[in-house]
């Protein structure tokens, strides 16, 4: 996917593996809160930022999967810590979130077929 160098993409990895990941732009800080279902926590990495509920263990919200396995392909073993819908970002030097970066989309695609654009 070629992403549009003035709008910010994020991945949306559902907690369900049948429903498609899908690359969206990023609306603002709100959104991400209505997406994760409440207040959100961070793990950064690198070059991305995942997002995933605060609360997601002790609401009991589904273990995510594909969220799991993306991360535990790049170097973070979560072993069933991510719950619920989780949102991938891009991260600069400063930490300020930015696009996806294209290798996150290729893992992503290798693994769980391509991301659909929403």
């Amino acid at each position: 996917m070629t992403q549009n160098e003035h709008c910010t993409y994020r991945l949306n990895v559902p907690p369900r593996l049948g429903e498609p990941l899908r690359v969206v732009p990023v609306e603002g800080p709100d959104s991400l809160k209505d997406l994760l279902g409440g207040d959100f926590e961070s793990v950064a990495r690198g070059d991305w930022h995942l997002y995933l509920n605060a609360e997601g263990t002790s609401a009991n919200l589904p273990v995510n999967l594909c969220a799991d396995q993306l991360m535990h392909d790049c170097g973070l073993d979560l072993a069933g810590a991510a719950r619920g819908p989780a949102v991938i970002v891009g991260r600069d030097a400063k930490g300020k979130d930015t696009s996806i970066p294209e290798h996150l989309l290729r893992l992503a695609a290798e693994l769980f077929g391509t991301p659909q654009a929403a």
